[in-house]
């Protein structure tokens, strides 16, 4: 039987995918494109779904669903992240996969997007369990994923560790193809300087760039971020060195709220594994409230639709930086649009892990390796300059920015299917 909560986390990811179709068909019109290039581009070229069995630590065989999806392939290689979380669906996966061709295309990188998921809880799994699941996901996948085919990298709740089992797996299953087949693995391994944190320095630098064009000083700026993982965590830690105020964070238990700043460096340090801070506090209030308190900066960081037509209105930030999948709804976005607050999509602050990973990607084919100091730098020419031409485009076309991305990302994609000869 389906609960009440499945079924809203079913709908909500019907909604994201068809969401996610509305946009494209709707950038596809604006650049003048044929019905027929929206009937190729609405649905990922190829998805699996695998089941993956795994033995437990008390003795068990305990069969787990994954999938894996890559959008279209027209430019390269497909690439994109893998999630493990109880709540994965084959529509999320798929809607993502083709929020990475929007990334690849923005950031002009030669690929196209992918997307893999586990139906799994992490934080009830061993160490041993998480082994042995991520290494069956590697097998069941491994015919239709490697370096010019599709690309994997961590995403919510997988790490470096994770990666490195997979690439061992891998390694050991087709010898010729690694280390280039996945990215995001420790530096010792063949990963890069600086992807840990590529994710969140390009939303940082996406809000740098829309406060300048909003006349807001970052040194003195209040924000919220809506949740302390990975992304939101070090969000907050670049925002608080260049003299912001963090006046609220938030995880999946509740958020803080302090109008005269957190220490934010005092949070970092006691969070958990899974972002988790708030449980060591006594004052804490709900996402939902820390979402509309009056602030400069929003970022939402944690999960999707989070900012709907139920609360857009409440919303009191100047601009929002969307640093998770998804927060904010098509119809939330007209509402923001309305309003005047600069809205920063996901598939353009969420583009710094996918530059790195084609760093990554690139070091490992030449096996030349660059400094930290150097992959900041690239992947800063890149975002500023992606940035600088959606927000044109969204100026010039009196469009938001959501759909002005949109249109940047599937120009590449369209061009080379039309060049290919599929449409």
């Amino acid at each position: 039987m389906v609960t009440m909560d499945e079924e809203t986390v079913v709908a909500e990811q019907l909604d994201l995918l068809a969401s996610t179709k509305i946009v494209i068909h709707d950038a596809l019109k604006k650049l003048g494109y044929h019905q027929d290039m929206f009937h190729l581009l609405e649905e990922p070229l190829k998805s699996i779904t695998v089941r993956i069995p795994v033995r437990m630590d008390d003795g068990s065989t305990k069969i787990f669903k994954g999938f894996r999806s890559q959008h279209n392939d027209a430019v390269g290689p497909t690439m994109g992240g893998i999630r493990f979380h109880p709540k994965v669906t084959e529509d999320e996966v798929k809607a993502l996969s083709m929020w990475m061709s929007m990334k690849c295309g923005i950031c002009d990188l030669p690929f196209g997007g992918g997307k893999g998921g586990i139906i799994c809880n992490p934080r009830t799994m061993s160490f041993g369990e998480l082994e042995r699941l991520s290494r069956g996901y590697v097998r069941a996948i491994s015919q239709m994923v490697g370096p010019t085919k599709d690309i994997p990298s961590p995403e919510l709740y997988t790490n470096s560790q994770v990666i490195a089992w997979m690439l061992d797996e891998y390694s050991r299953l087709r010898q010729n193809d690694s280390p280039g087949f996945i990215t995001g693995k420790p530096l010792v391994l063949g990963g890069s300087e600086g992807w840990e944190k590529a994710g969140a320095k390009g939303i940082t630098l996406c809000i740098e760039e829309a406060a300048k064009r909003r006349g807001i000083s970052i040194k003195g700026a209040r924000v919220i971020v809506q949740g302390f993982g990975n992304a939101g965590g070090y969000v907050a830690k670049f925002l608080h060195d260049a003299g912001a105020l963090i006046i609220g964070i938030s995880d999946v238990y509740g958020a803080l709220y302090y109008p005269d700043g957190l220490d934010v460096d005092y949070l970092l340090d006691r969070r958990d594994s899974f972002g988790t801070i708030t449980t060591l506090f006594d004052s804490v209030m709900t996402n939902e409230e820390l979402l509309i308190k009056e602030c400069d900066i929003l970022v939402p960081a944690a999960i999707a639709n989070q900012i709907t037509a139920e609360n857009a209105y409440n919303i009191k930030a100047k601009i929002v930086a969307e640093a998770a999948s998804g927060p904010t709804t098509l119809e939330a976005t007209n509402i923001l649009s309305e309003r005047n607050i600069l809205l920063i999509p996901d598939v353009l602050a969420g583009a710094g892990s996918v530059i790195v990973s084609y760093m990554e990607w690139v070091q490992n084919n030449q096996g030349l390796y660059w400094d930290e100091e150097e992959i900041e730098e690239k992947l800063r020419e890149q975002i500023i300059r992606a940035f600088g031409r959606i927000y044109e485009l969204a100026q010039s076309s009196h469009i938001d920015m959501r759909l002005a991305a949109y249109m940047v990302g599937v120009k590449r994609l369209a061009e080379a299917a039309l060049f290919r000869g599929w449409v």
